[in-house]
């Protein structure tokens, strides 16, 4: 069973009681001590932090009295917590770094582990390397690299919630929020966002009902992440009680999902482009913009007028976070739903994210459809995305990656492309400067994904229908 220990960026999830055992999570936590002890004094406690998942409580002990018997002292949150709160505890209380057991958005049945150093943003490959390399060391029966201790450390529980929310309350505008007295509905799918983003509202005297705002290891019977079919309920809701605004988060709080006064879902590219062109407009924030190499062309539309640096990365937040730890970063986004701010951790905060669309909705002084469409108005173009994933077997991913790389089709849907990038995966772009595709191969699954953006629904339909003929 250990054998399937695979562990990256979001560290390793798997399945409760089939791979994610008591034994594998001793495996996992000991590969990460040995990483800690290599570049942590180890006087500094580890934090450790856990969502709203059947067994989580128990692995994070399990997780804690593994650490202790290797002599590092624990401060464990006393309650599940969001990621991004647990991040933000690893970066404040002047920790090894933390360890976070959540699957965030996969379904019920699983769980995960994962380290986050003391920056507060994702484990770079050059960390997460070694602790797969010691995670082999220590399946194959070798320890000697593991801290030998003098004496065992102690785990102490502490509650997470009061610095990070005394920090958002510098960061966001609550009087502006209050003041626009904007109906507000929450759902936080049954998980670790409770009690963070309606409370930050309801402490400032804002209008905030909250739904499914208990604990519930199997979410409702449905998934702990804030996609539009996920949040039915949500939209009934403040449609029957109109206007009003609906926001949810995922398990760890690290996504967010928005829905208008209409009901309509505002998709994570939208927000980030929202939310950039919030920045620059109304907080005057200053630097550069970062996305991943999936996010929408809106964001250099914004960047373009505002006289704003455009940095592309490959797909996954820990490139953005890279960037937002060496420079100034106005906004870092990646079109999955996850951002973070100027001024904030390198790490995505949905509660932070939904609170910033309230304070943009408070400057504008408008509902937010009528903010979207002020948007699309500004860059002069409405873009279409969608993400085809093609279920493939290995050998037919790796014979149709190489087509697209090495063997690219001139057009596609008879649209000409013009420019080539093979930052991760490939990605083309065409002729109209408003539509692009990329491909690239899922990491864990035998999936092609293959995302697009465009101008027209007609241009979409086309480029689809050609790709589908080529894989």
């Amino acid at each position: 069973m250990g054998s399937n220990i695979k562990f990256g960026t979001d560290g390793w999830r798997a399945i409760i009681a089939e791979d994610f055992t008591f034994d594998n999570v001793v495996v996992v936590t000991k590969a990460i001590a040995g990483y800690i002890k290599t570049k942590y004094d180890p006087s500094k406690p580890v934090v450790i932090g856990y969502d709203t998942r059947f067994l989580a409580d128990k692995f994070a002990q399990r997780a804690a009295e593994t650490l202790n018997k290797l002599g590092f002292n624990v401060k464990m949150t006393d309650m599940d917590a969001p990621t991004p709160v647990v991040a933000f505890a690893a970066k404040h209380l002047d920790s090894a770094g933390a360890l976070m057991l959540t699957a965030s958005h996969n379904p019920p049945e699983y769980c995960g582990i994962k380290y986050i150093p003391d920056y507060a943003g994702p484990a770079t490959t050059d960390i997460t390397d070694v602790i797969v390399e010691n995670v082999k060391k220590i399946q194959s029966g070798d320890e000697s690299f593991l801290p030998i201790a003098e004496k065992p450390g102690i785990t102490e529980k502490f509650d997470p919630k009061p610095d990070y929310m005394r920090f958002v309350k510098g960061l966001i505008n609550f009087d502006k929020i209050k003041e626009a007295n904007i109906k507000v509905f929450y759902d936080p799918l049954y998980a670790s966002g409770r009690g963070y983003f309606d409370t930050l509202l309801s402490e400032a005297g804002c209008n905030v009902t909250s739904i499914h705002n208990w604990r519930d290891p199997l979410y409702g019977g449905g998934m702990p992440e804030p996609k539009e079919k996920f949040l039915g309920e949500l939209k009934e809701l403040l449609l029957k009680n109109a206007p009003a605004v609906g926001f949810s988060n995922d398990g760890d709080a690290d996504r967010f999902g928005v829905l208008d006064e209409k009901g309509t879902f505002i998709t994570p590219n939208e927000v980030i482009a929202l939310l950039f062109r919030h920045s620059l407009k109304n907080r005057n924030a200053k630097g550069s913009v970062v996305k991943t190499v999936a996010t929408s062309f809106m964001i250099d539309k914004i960047a373009a007028k505002y006289g704003v640096k455009v940095h592309e990365v490959p797909v996954g937040f820990k490139w953005v976070g890279e960037i937002m730890r060496k420079e100034d970063v106005i906004i870092g986004g990646e079109e999955s739903g996850g951002l973070s701010v100027l001024g904030h951790i390198p790490e995505k905060d949905g509660i932070m994210a939904n609170l910033l669309i309230l304070e943009m909705m408070a400057y504008e002084k408008k509902p937010l459809y009528e903010i979207v469409e002020d948007l699309k108005q500004e860059i002069n173009v409405h873009y279409l995305n969608f993400r085809l994933d093609l279920r493939l077997t290995e050998e037919t991913k790796a014979t149709a990656m190489d087509m697209f790389l090495n063997n690219p089709p001139a057009q596609v849907g008879g649209y000409k492309i013009v420019k080539t990038c093979k930052l991760d995966g490939v990605k083309f772009y065409f002729e109209d400067n408003n539509s692009w595709m990329l491909v690239r191969p899922s990491g864990t699954e035998p999936l092609l994904r293959i995302y697009f953006e465009t101008d027209s629904q007609a241009k979409l339909d086309a480029m689809l229908a050609d790709v589908k003929k080529m894989v």
